[in-house]
């Protein structure tokens, strides 16, 4: 149409409620995205969607006469026009009265629809040959061919997280619900090398930065791979978990790798256990009565040591280690 490629896509008429009808139209906006078909933005008309509702008693089998909705500018306002429509034609045929075949336009201010035109008198249209235009003949061995060219689709990658990294249903749908956060994420888990910690990571701490900052994840300052080296970090034991949250700010900030920024600033877990061993020692020695407390039964004061221990090494000591290095020690 005028130079632009156009593609109508028409549905059997088998949704039965609005929300089948919105996962369906969210299902077809994330695959065209997803294939780089189109932006399949509704509110710059990348993509655009018209509804035909017709309700019946239960137990017909034949449809009931259907009107169709236009200016559904988001997936939200198709459905509530939709729902909007089956109350109306519900409250017509049950008060005696009869459904029009017509067009309404959405009205989202008013919450309603209203009366476009009416389609009384057309019954079908009418389809006539077009002599410019050479019949295309859709084949099975061209569908395949097609299937075969496409890139691996949301639903499929989805299956293939789960089972290559077993992440969790709900984390492979977040991770899937683009395209570019999904190659983002395989990037990272392969540099962390440990898929679960990736996600996690992404999900919660990079999303919400992205977010902040008003940026894609296509133009996320961190690339997959210095973020796969911070949960690598992480894992390591080099620093904790919330010294990697400070590290991911500033990594967004400066566009310096994970590394670089906790040799700058200093930030290295000490892990040596000889070392942590002195300084769990010095707190003890330094906290005699406290030690007596917790070795007469005042098992609440294991939280001040580990505090004292923290502060003793400037927050830098291995919390695991120091855990495991007091309880041997108060044991004794």
């Amino acid at each position: 149409r005028a130079g632009t490629p156009l593609a109508e896509i028409v549905t059997e008429p088998d949704f039965r409620s609005s929300w089948e009808a919105y996962d369906y139209v969210n299902h077809v906006r994330r695959a065209l995205q997803w294939v780089g078909a189109s932006e399949a933005d509704m509110e710059k008309g990348n993509l655009r969607c018209e509804a035909n509702v017709s309700v019946r008693r239960i137990g017909d089998t034949e449809f009931g006469t259907k009107v169709e909705l236009k200016n559904l500018n988001s997936v939200r306002f198709m459905q509530k026009a939709i729902e909007f429509e089956i109350e109306r034609h519900i409250e017509l045929i049950e008060a005696g009265g009869r459904v029009v075949q017509e067009t309404r336009l959405w009205d989202d201010r008013a919450g309603e629809t209203r009366t476009m035109r009416s389609k009384e008198e057309a019954h079908d249209y009418r389809y006539f040959p077009e002599p410019d235009l050479p019949p295309l003949v859709v084949t099975p061995e061209f569908i395949e061919d097609v299937r075969r060219s496409m890139p691996e689709l949301p639903e499929e990658r989805r299956r293939r997280l789960m089972d290559e990294y077993h992440l969790s249903f709900n984390d492979a749908v977040q991770l899937t619900s683009e395209r570019a956060l999904a190659d983002y994420y395989e990037q990272a888990a392969r540099a962390a090398q440990n898929p679960r910690g990736a996600a996690n990571w992404i999900r919660t701490e990079l999303l919400r930065e992205l977010e902040a900052s008003g940026r894609t994840v296509a133009e996320s300052p961190v690339p997959p791979e210095e973020l796969g080296a911070l949960v690598r970090l992480i894992d390591e034991g080099q620093i904790n978990g919330k010294q990697g949250k400070d590290v991911l700010i500033e990594m967004f900030n400066s566009g310096k790798s994970a590394a670089v920024i906790v040799a700058e600033q200093g930030l290295a877990q000490v892990s040596d256990a000889g070392e942590i061993e002195g300084i769990v020692e010095e707190v003890l020695a330094a906290n005699s009565q406290q030690l007596a407390k917790y070795r007469a039964g005042k098992d609440s004061l294991f939280g001040f040591f580990v505090g004292q221990v923290m502060k003793a090494s400037r927050g830098k000591a291995n919390p695991k280690l120091v855990n495991e290095v007091l309880k041997s020690k108060l044991n004794k």
